[in-house]
């Protein structure tokens, strides 16, 4: 399995699209066995859910994101965890024990990255 967690080095950060980096972590039987930090490539519509389908994620972790981004990622299979915090290495930690749940946040325009999180 892997998780991309959209991150601002590495703590997990508010908007997806606008992330600094993407640290993307390789699971084995619930352990974390590798991880790499990725620059973001350039946020614009549509690219970077392909970007992560393409590096074979299956699971992203956000603080907020987008409905076009959301839909992609539905399209693709590849589940999202929005609304988190924190550490990027703790938010995987959590999502492997069970405890890491998405608010569903979505954020409703990308020039007012403020409004993530509601």
């Amino acid at each position: 399995m892997k998780i991309a967690v959209a991150s601002e080095k590495d703590m997990v950060t508010e908007h997806f699209g606008h992330c600094e980096n993407f640290n993307i972590f390789v699971v084995e039987n619930k352990k974390v066995i590798s991880s790499e930090s990725l620059p973001n490539p350039g946020h614009r519509p549509g690219f970077l859910p392909n970007f992560l389908n393409d590096l074979a994620v299956d699971v992203i972790v956000s603080g907020g994101m987008g409905g076009g981004a959301v839909e992609i990622f539905n399209e693709k299979g590849i589940e999202i965890i929005t609304g988190v915090t924190g550490s990027a290495l703790e938010a995987v930690s959590d999502y492997l024990e069970g405890l890491l749940k998405s608010t569903g946040s979505i954020c409703h325009e990308h020039t007012h990255h403020d409004e993530c999180g509601k």
